[in-house]
């Protein structure tokens, strides 16, 4: 190429190249949730989606469908994550929304090979393979992310935020639940117990989460009771609980009282997450403090948003910098430990100490 050639053809190359900020990003799963991430991905600046991998052939179509309607060049698209990541070495991101059994596998081998990785949420089945899934983030070239996205949630932040200053004081205690209609029937591994890790590990641990880490750190003892009531072997085989309460415990003495169940009517109950302190509580879902001396409720000052675009591109600032992310693997690995904590207790009918699962 002569230099006037190279001269005449710049724009056009530079144009191929990309923004130097521009990450490249694959999907393993897409899926239910997988496919909501990669609507929300496409929303995301500096991302451009290139190569999807899933088992399920449909779903592989109408993720590229999906991208090409958003006016990107349509992804390479594979059976197969592992051929993926060996044929695309130019892969930066990897988002992986496959079911739970899958999480360690999935995430190791793509930690392995250098990616950046939004892991959707739990970490894992059961402790080890969590402590496994650390190991690897720590050691990884890339940064591991998991997809507790109400972490991102402005008015979730908000409220954390203010409790944070201590403007209510110490927090003495946490109260939620979580009743909704059951899960979509046509994913049969949520269903498997064995596969999702129940529904307090798959579900509940978004809310578990964001007590964590409102209360600082993990409780000392978790005590829970729970069955399948009313949706028995609907569907056929099921093996996850339909109903639980889980009562845990901190050294310090303050408590979290959680409920979750799937046969709650329509506009009963809900979903709620609500956070006591000396001075007053916060409902972390509307960002609303309520205080005792019978002063005015307060809306906290945030701007709306949506928390999966906004813990996605909190991934992709993340990966450009290899910055620690809010939702990194310790406080992830946490979180999912505490759930694990519930579960055992439930299936166990007794007390279970924070030391016997960390």
């Amino acid at each position: 190429m002569t230099r006037r050639t190279l001269v005449a053809a710049a724009p056009a190359v530079l144009l191929a190249q990309g923004p130097s900020d521009e990450l490249r990003v694959a999907f393993i799963g897409v899926g239910s949730r997988g496919s909501g991430l990669l609507a929300a991905m496409l929303k995301a600046k500096g991302a451009r989606v290139i190569a999807i991998a899933d088992l399920d052939e449909a779903h592989r179509n109408a993720a590229a469908a999906r991208v090409s309607d958003a006016g990107q060049s349509k992804p390479a698209l594979y059976a197969d994550f592992r051929k993926m990541l060996d044929e695309h070495k130019e892969i930066d991101a990897v988002v992986i929304a496959t079911p739970v059994d899958t999480h360690k596998m999935i995430a190791i081998a793509t930690l392995e090979v250098g990616k950046n990785v939004y892991l959707e949420k739990p970490v894992a089945l059961n402790p080890s393979e969590c402590a496994q899934v650390e190991v690897a983030a720590k050691s990884a070239k890339g940064i591991l992310q998991l997809g507790f996205q109400l972490r991102h949630d402005p008015a979730r932040a908000a409220s954390m935020a203010h409790l944070r200053s201590g403007a209510l004081g110490k927090v003495i205690y946490l109260h939620a639940h979580r009743h909704t209609g059951d899960l979509p029937h046509t994913s049969d591994w949520y269903f498997d117990k064995k596969r999702s890790g129940d529904i307090i590990v798959e579900q509940a641990c978004h809310i578990i989460d964001l007590m964590v880490w409102a209360a600082g750190g993990p409780p000392a003892t978790a005590y829970g009771s729970g069955g399948i009531n009313l949706l028995k072997d609907d569907p056929k085989g099921r093996s996850i609980l339909d109903n639980y309460s889980v009562i845990y415990e901190w050294v310090d003495g303050k408590r979290f009282n959680f409920s979750q169940l799937y046969f709650d009517p329509p506009g009963f109950s809900g979903i709620k997450e609500r956070v006591y302190a000396e001075k007053g509580a916060v409902d972390l879902a509307t960002g609303t403090v309520y205080h005792l001396d019978k002063s005015p409720n307060t809306k906290l000052d945030f701007a709306p948003g949506d928390s999966t675009l906004l813990a996605l591109e909190a991934f992709l600032d993340n990966a450009r910098g290899k910055k620690l992310p809010l939702n990194n693997v310790t406080s992830a690995r946490q979180s999912t430990l505490v759930a694990i904590m519930g579960r055992t207790s439930i299936y166990e009918k007794r007390v279970v100490k924070w030391s016997e699962i960390a």
